[in-house]
């Protein structure tokens, strides 16, 4: 018995070194890893983060930075000495920023609903093989991949609808992204369509069937086209460039552009400050990273709470159907 059990383990063989890695039948990427791996993992992860926060440190700290803290590190600040919040104090004196989140904030609100609402319209549409020329509508959808109209047809456009200077300007041009319809239309075509033809033998309307079913099955999908679409609106520049021509109208994206160009506003370019604490003049660099950080918290604020919608939606919408 005894000369059986040591004929069924496998010997070493003789010039080779011993497996000490125990043999569990997985696959070799599904076993744990090594501690030169786990190590390896930490430090690229590290990294990583450090390249995305670091800058993002700087920005909130140049800000907040006075002219001889800003003059004695050359530029940019890393290390906080004394805060002097007089860039905050001055892009918000005159208004114009205000008004500028303001607009951009409506154009995102706006925006995003109307581009939700033709999204998932067009999607659940598209994902029924019997719709009303279902093959033409998504060939026609699909072929704006390959095929863009241009700069002077998309402008001719706009300015014949009578949407110049407009804020709608802003939104209809780029209501629908073609990528976050077939991300959607995909979830919708990989939901099972015994489901589907129950409702429809209990009396269910399509309009019931995509209400009462169909959404509450892609909250996590829509979650993650909606912060696709927030962050584009609030993000968007050149339609601003291209259709808005009044300064009251301006979005965050414009404004910022002309304080990193000219260096401050017009509105408030020499303005004096006399309060506790402010510098009388701001130092350009602050007040420029001031309006990038205006600019770059709301989304960084939106995030956390579709966070865990992110990963499930982008998979199941891309991998299903």
């Amino acid at each position: 018995m005894t000369t059986q059990l040591s004929a069924a383990v496998p010997q070493p063989v003789a010039g080779r070194p011993p497996n000490r890695r125990r043999r569990t039948g997985r696959a070799p990427w599904e076993e744990p890893p090594t501690p030169a791996g786990l190590l390896g993992k930490g430090v690229v992860l590290t990294l990583l983060v450090a390249a995305v926060l670091v800058p993002l440190w700087a920005v909130l700290v140049t800000s907040l930075a006075s002219r001889e803290t800003i003059d004695a590190a050359g530029g940019m600040v890393l290390v906080p000495r004394e805060l002097d919040p007089s860039a905050y104090v001055t892009i918000f004196t005159g208004g114009q920023i205000t008004r500028a989140v303001w607009i951009s904030t409506l154009v995102t609100v706006l925006g995003t609903t109307v581009s939700l609402v033709l999204t998932v319209l067009a999607a659940y549409g598209l994902s029924r093989p019997g719709s009303v020329a279902h093959r033409g509508l998504l060939f026609f959808f699909l072929l704006t991949f390959l095929i863009f109209p241009g700069l002077v047809p998309s402008y001719l456009v706009v300015t014949g609808l009578g949407l110049k200077d407009s804020i709608w300007s802003l939104i209809l041009p780029s209501a629908i992204s073609v990528f976050n319809l077939v991300v959607v239309r995909a979830f919708f075509m990989g939901v099972p369509g015994e489901l589907l033809d129950s409702a429809r033998i209990d009396g269910a309307s399509e309009w019931r069937i995509l209400t009462r079913i169909m959404l509450p099955l892609s909250k996590a999908v829509i979650a993650v086209v909606g912060l696709f679409y927030a962050v584009g609106y609030w993000n968007a520049y050149f339609n601003s460039v291209l259709y808005i021509d009044d300064n009251d109208k301006f979005p965050i994206q414009r404004v910022l552009q002309s304080y990193i160009l000219a260096g401050q506003s017009p509105s408030v370019s020499g303005a004096s400050i006399s309060l506790p604490g402010v510098t009388a003049y701001p130092p350009t660099l602050a007040v420029k990273m001031a309006v990038v950080v205006v600019t770059v918290v709301p989304a960084v604020l939106v995030y956390p709470f579709v966070q865990r919608h992110f990963t499930k939606g982008v998979i199941t919408g891309a991998v299903k159907g």
